[in-house]
């Protein structure tokens, strides 16, 4: 065996402690990649205003979507996706996953690699859209770890998948099976946003996102739908329109029966767990709404599977 395939996603704190929670936010929020300010500007905010107080919050939060049986539900999903393509290449191919932010971490991984004398490794980073945030912050941890080192594999690193036909389809499958059982007004592309200074820096995210929903709305011809932008984080002004502001506005539109996907997802997390299910439930049902739908991420779907095996085996 000298094939190897690594999965990688974010990250999720080790556990509930918000000791755990504070080391997985320290991590994620120091990447200069997620966030894009001067060192000796965002470090003090983030050492003296956001550790001392948003781990315990946040914890709370995760509390809500932790499973008594397997904990967090991206790493649950993620270990899934990793046996199941696993299965699926068979014994030619070494198949792992690292988190960006929390263990086992890529570098880890890529020495587990590197030991087990891989000379062919495709790397697919989880986000069907590029971006700077967090492929690009990948792109650098895969650089680092190669740098100078005696021997590097042939690397074949999955930047974008959302225009592939396997995972269009797949998701066009989802929404059409959740819409057919169900009666609803709209349907909602809810994207994880990014600020709006790193598109105007050459991100190219949001075009990804349009993309995206724009093939899976030419094979969902008869659907009516609305895209918009989730989860954000601090003073900048991020992508627009935001969620919570679409849900908010639905009811008075007429819209009173929605369903919600997040097509940047591929594993179920805080963000359509509690962001999605709960809070912008709230927001929606508070306007006026009646029928709030979520669609779960991929996960452990082996169509989704089958997309992945067709990343590595083109």
């Amino acid at each position: 065996m000298s094939k190897g395939v690594l999965l990688i996603n974010l990250g999720t704190p080790n556990s509930l402690a918000v000791a755990d929670v504070r080391t997985y936010l320290h991590r994620f929020l120091s990447d200069p990649r997620v966030i894009d300010m001067p060192r000796w500007q965002w470090l003090p905010i983030l050492n003296l205003m956001i550790l001392p107080k948003r781990p315990q919050k946040s914890a709370q939060l995760y509390a809500k979507i932790w499973s008594d049986e397997y904990g967090s539900p991206l790493l649950h999903y993620t270990q899934q996706q990793t046996a199941q393509l696993q299965a699926k290449l068979g014994a030619d191919y070494a198949v792992k996953f690292a988190m960006s932010y929390s263990d086992p971490d890529i570098a880890t991984q890529l020495t587990a690699f590197e030991t087990a004398g891989i000379t062919d490794l495709t790397i697919i980073p989880m986000y069907p859209q590029y971006s700077t945030t967090t492929v690009g912050s990948v792109v650098d941890d895969i650089n680092r770890f190669y740098y100078r080192r005696a021997q590097v594999p042939n690397l074949h690193i999955i930047t974008d998948f959302c225009e592939h036909p396997a995972y269009i389809q797949t998701m066009a499958t989802k929404i059409k099976a959740a819409w057919d059982a169900g009666d609803y007004d709209q349907l909602l592309f809810s994207y994880h946003g990014i600020p709006t200074s790193y598109v105007k820096k050459g991100d190219p995210y949001l075009q990804r996102c349009q993309l995206t929903t724009k093939l899976i709305t030419q094979a969902l011809p008869d659907i009516p739908y609305t895209e918009s932008f989730q989860s954000k984080f601090g003073p900048q002004e991020w992508l627009k329109p935001a969620t919570s502001d679409v849900l908010q506005q639905f009811p008075a539109q007429g819209i009173k029966k929605v369903l919600v996907i997040a097509p940047s997802f591929v594993a179920d997390c805080l963000e359509t767990n509690y962001e999605l299910a709960i809070e912008n439930r709230g927001y929606f049902t508070e306007s006026g709404g009646t029928t709030f739908t979520t669609i779960p991420a991929l996960n452990a779907d082996m169509a989704f599977t089958d997309v992945l095996q067709q990343l590595v085996q083109p």
